[in-house]
């Protein structure tokens, strides 16, 4: 989690439903999509993007099965370690497989909220 200041870009805060840490700026939980601000405008869809998205499909061998960890990592432009995650973990069986999909969503941030650094 990061030290942004409340109101500032950056700033978290605790989803009162699921107790997953999300941007203060959020009106919706990206984790359990409870509402969270009634209040807040309607975000104009062009200030919406995903500059990354990766979808992935994991089969297992015919003849075994594998465990797996699912685990995000985020750097910073020093390569140091912002936050990990264990995002899910399982076991695939022979004939099942498992699809994976990891997006980043983002918002133009405010013009009078950035973060000073």
């Amino acid at each position: 989690m990061n030290a942004a200041r409340p109101g500032t870009t950056g700033a978290t805060r605790t989803c009162p439903h699921c107790k997953t840490v999300i941007l203060e700026s959020s009106p919706v939980c990206p984790a359990c999509r409870g509402h969270l601000r009634f209040d807040t405008p309607v975000v104009d869809a062009s200030e919406h993007f995903v500059p990354l998205q990766v979808e992935g499909t994991i089969n297992a061998p015919a003849d075994s099965a594998f465990e797996y960890t699912m685990v995000v990592v985020i750097r910073d432009e020093h390569g140091k370690e912002v936050s990990r995650h264990v995002a899910g973990v399982g076991a695939v069986f022979p004939g099942e497989s498992r699809s994976f999909n990891v997006s980043v969503e983002a918002v133009t941030a405010s013009a009078g909220k950035r973060r000073r650094h």
